[in-house]
């Protein structure tokens, strides 16, 4: 009941919700969910932006301005794209929706994960890069919008040895990654620049619930992550997972216990992962990460008035 309740509009939905108490216990729970988020594609070229609403199987395509033509989208966040331009080197935030462009200072270091805090016009926004070279070590600079140039240090030599797969996510003011082969997250706080380890089995539960239990935000294979853990585990949230980001959903009726991943199968519909059935849908073999979360796919945030803007 939920689930056909959740796709009509408000208008049906209440009229719905008058049938019987059931209807109005569903209605009512179904019109404070979250806004799930949408793929979008860049093209092969980087002249244009397709964005598909993967619950309705609608695509739309916007054009891109001139500067973000050609250039790589490096992360997402409440609707805003950290994008690099490789020849020049340098990065910019960019809006798809409401076309607004805020320019960083260059960044000549190779960077291997990137992320931010806020989006880009928060005073709180800063942007993380982490750099890892052969001898295990770990460069991470910080910048954030309107500074005139990157901060860059090497990290602890008891902090060095990050999985080179691993990725950042930000949470509470610190910048969190996660070391697989000695089991422990690492967290970065960008204002003093000073770092702690967090020993797995030592680590607080409300950490645990929002980290090591979804251990492929971190860039772990996902098949292992996924084979480790249950449906209780997951407590009804949904992911959504991509190359380049993850979004988390908790207030989804028809996705719950789900990892969406941001490849279409053959049916149009989006590859996902069922804890309650322990199967992918669509049911077939998936290898690896590149297929499950293809490059140049993200998910992204829309507006509320998204179909504005097509």
């Amino acid at each position: 009941m939920e689930i056909i309740m959740s796709r009509l509009v408000l208008k049906d939905n209440i009229r719905t919700s008058a049938a019987c108490k059931s209807r109005l216990d569903a209605g009512v729970f179904v019109r404070v969910v979250e806004k799930h988020p949408w793929l979008f594609y860049m093209s092969k070229r980087g002249h244009s932006l397709k964005l598909v609403d993967p619950l309705k199987w609608k695509s739309y395509t916007l054009e891109l301005p001139e500067i973000a033509k050609s250039s790589t989208v490096c992360f997402s966040r409440d609707g805003w794209l950290l994008m690099h331009r490789s020849i020049t080197k340098d990065f910019f935030f960019f809006n798809p929706f409401s076309r607004e462009l805020i320019s960083m200072p260059k960044f000549e270091l190779p960077y291997n994960e990137i992320a931010f805090s806020y989006p880009p016009k928060s005073d709180n926004c800063v942007v993380v890069a982490l750099n890892f070279n052969v001898q295990h070590q770990v460069t991470i600079s910080t910048c954030y919008p309107g500074a005139t140039g990157w901060i860059s240090s090497v990290s602890p030599a008891n902090y060095q040895q990050f999985y080179m797969k691993t990725k950042i996510v930000y949470h509470n003011d610190r910048f969190y990654c996660f070391n697989v082969g000695i089991e422990s997250l690492f967290s970065f706080h960008p204002s003093s620049r000073t770092w702690k380890s967090y020993p797995l089995a030592n680590v607080d539960p409300t950490l645990t619930q929002d980290w090591y239990k979804k251990e492929f935000f971190f860039g772990r294979d996902e098949r292992r992550a996924l084979s480790h853990m249950s449906p209780s585990e997951f407590d009804g949230l949904t992911f959504f997972v991509s190359f380049y980001n993850s979004e988390l959903r908790t207030n989804l009726p028809w996705l719950r216990n789900n990892v969406c991943f941001s490849r279409f199968g053959y049916n149009r519909r989006h590859v996902s992962y069922s804890f309650d059935q322990s199967r992918y849908n669509p049911s077939m073999e998936w290898n690896n990460e590149l297929e499950l979360c293809p490059p140049q796919s993200l998910w992204i945030d829309p507006p509320n008035n998204v179909l504005d803007y097509f």
